[in-house]
């Protein structure tokens, strides 16, 4: 049955009947599932396929809460399956913390568990776990979500930085930068408004296809910190230089748009339904196609050469840029 109140009180986190009913109520009756027993402490988890346990770890905190394209319940369960995807691995089960702020509107807390629900539903995972803590007013901006996700990978599947070899190509299989001008958009502090929604979402399929493509070497999603900061972990991991072409990397109008008007750089926007591979040179045309044909709007962006460990930007005017490493964060946050 629906809450009485239609705000969050700090009763709501003193283990008594507010508590009871917030999580019975609430969250069990949206994301219940066979799997979530709310009457035991720790959860039982069930036999699970052969091969690898993966586990990630992820916490949320955008602002605003609710954005054009999706919210942080959604946000919350994209980026930890989104994690396992790139890994890997199929996702299983997730955990899920929730950090309320008194005086939240409940309508809204229903907003975003409803929306959790769904994207838990739509990549077959299920949330088997969780607590519920209430704090003063001021202290968590609404709501905070942290994430724990479970999930299986195959033995012979070897993903990760150090696969990386001289000539290998560099992918992303969508328009970069969505996710930050969105946000940024949604926060009304620029006296502006646009179309521009965010890229939230499961790179799950998308993942699960380059899985099948011999070549693949890794993979990853650019959240904060965007494209820039994964290429730069990269260098600085394999000891390799990476070129990329500024033109064939995809940025929507509206985006470019956002970054002119507000000195923002698009490479450094943080995505939430893109994934960046890299993929053995024989094989990236192959992994290219796969994605278009799930779907996406991939492109290949550049490659890696035998050179001094830094990003380079071939820029459409046929010049070169250092893409340095993040320092200041150019939009807080945001996820």
């Amino acid at each position: 049955m629906p809450l009485k109140e239609t705000h969050i009180a700090l009763a709501h986190g003193n283990g008594g009947r507010y508590m009871r009913e917030l999580i019975e109520d609430l969250f069990v009756s949206r994301l219940g599932n066979a799997a979530l027993d709310t009457s035991l402490d720790a959860a039982t988890v069930p036999a699970m396929p052969a091969g690898e346990l993966v586990v990630t770890t992820d916490g949320f905190t955008v602002h605003p809460l609710e954005f054009p394209g999706g919210n942080i319940g959604s946000l919350a369960v994209h980026g930890t399956v989104n994690d396992l995807a790139v890994a890997g691995a199929t996702p299983v089960y997730l955990t899920l913390n929730a950090f309320i702020e008194e005086g939240i509107e409940i309508a809204l807390l229903e907003r975003l568990i409803d929306a959790m629900a769904k994207a838990a539903a739509n990549s077959r995972v299920n949330i088997i776990a969780g607590d519920t803590k209430v704090v003063r007013r001021g202290e968590a901006d609404g709501v905070y979500f942290a994430t724990t996700g479970l999930g299986i990978r195959p033995h012979t599947l070897r993903l990760g930085m150090p696969e990386i070899r001289a000539g290998d190509q560099v992918l992303v299989s969508g328009t970069v930068g969505d996710h930050g001008a969105a946000v940024l958009l949604a926060r009304e502090e620029f006296g502006f408004h646009g179309e521009l929604k965010s890229d939230a979402g499961s790179v799950l399929y998308l993942a699960q296809t380059l899985t099948r493509i011999p070549g693949l070497r890794f993979m990853r999603d650019p959240t904060r910190g965007g494209l820039a900061t994964v290429a730069n972990e990269i260098v600085r991991c394999t000891g390799l230089c990476m070129r990329l072409n500024e033109s064939a990397i995809p940025v929507s109008d509206p985006v470019q748009s956002v970054c002119e008007l507000l000195g923002y750089d698009p490479f450094y926007l943080a995505c939430e339904g893109r994934l960046i591979a890299v993929v053995a040179r024989d094989n990236a045309s192959q992994a290219v196609d796969a994605l278009i044909a799930a779907g996406a709007h991939a492109a290949l962006i550049g490659e890696f050469s035998e050179a001094d460990p830094q990003v380079i930007v071939q820029t459409e005017l046929g010049g070169e840029r250092i893409l340095e490493e993040l320092e200041d964060d150019p939009l807080p946050r945001i996820c």
